[in-house]
């Protein structure tokens, strides 16, 4: 009996009623991120043609961010690289213990939307010397500039996550800091 009872603990920390639809985001967020970096490098060879003017308030420029968010903490050495892969690694594995104990379709949804872009900035580790970021958020006016840190879908997708997951803590009134018990 209480083999049964570790063995039914166990399975929730891997895997739970909206797994699935978390895992769909998930890989959906990391393959349309990971598309999308090949295509503008090797089809569209954004390298090649520097900044591009997509719409009146965002260019097209590659540049690589071998750190964490908005280029915090930049690591050029092998062990720095890799511990910041490590580091990924542990957050995507807490995300989806929660994930796998979310009773919520939104909450499986933002999570979905984290752990893929934090898997799409991952692969890029793993084959380019950082992450690949490409859209770049500007206004310029006679009197004022204003530019935005240069990001890509991958971290479009985190932030989504995390304004889901505090749009649906105020909705609730209660955010959901822990799973609940069962």
């Amino acid at each position: 009996m209480a083999d049964a009872a570790a063995t039914g603990a166990y399975r929730t920390y891997l895997w739970g009623p909206l797994s699935a639809l978390g895992l769909g985001v998930a890989i959906l967020t990391g393959v349309v991120d990971q598309v999308s970096k090949l295509w503008l490098l090797d089809v569209f060879d954004l390298e090649g043609r520097g900044r591009v003017a997509f719409a009146p308030v965002i260019d097209l420029v590659v540049t690589w961010n071998a750190g964490i968010s908005y280029g915090l903490f930049q690591q050029e050495s092998a062990l720095g690289l890799w511990l910041l892969l490590a580091f990924k690694v542990v957050a995507i594995a807490l995300l989806w213990i929660w994930l796998a104990r979310a009773g919520a379709r939104l909450t499986a949804v933002a999570l979905g939307l984290i752990i893929g872009g934090a898997l799409g900035n991952a692969i890029d580790r793993l084959h380019w010397p950082g992450v690949m970021d490409f859209v770049l958020f500007h206004v310029e006016t006679a009197g004022f500039t204003f530019r935005w840190y240069v990001f890509n879908l991958a971290d479009a997708a985190i932030v989504a996550g995390v304004a889901a997951l505090l749009y649906e803590s105020v909705q609730t009134g209660t955010p959901q800091k822990r799973p609940d018990p069962e």
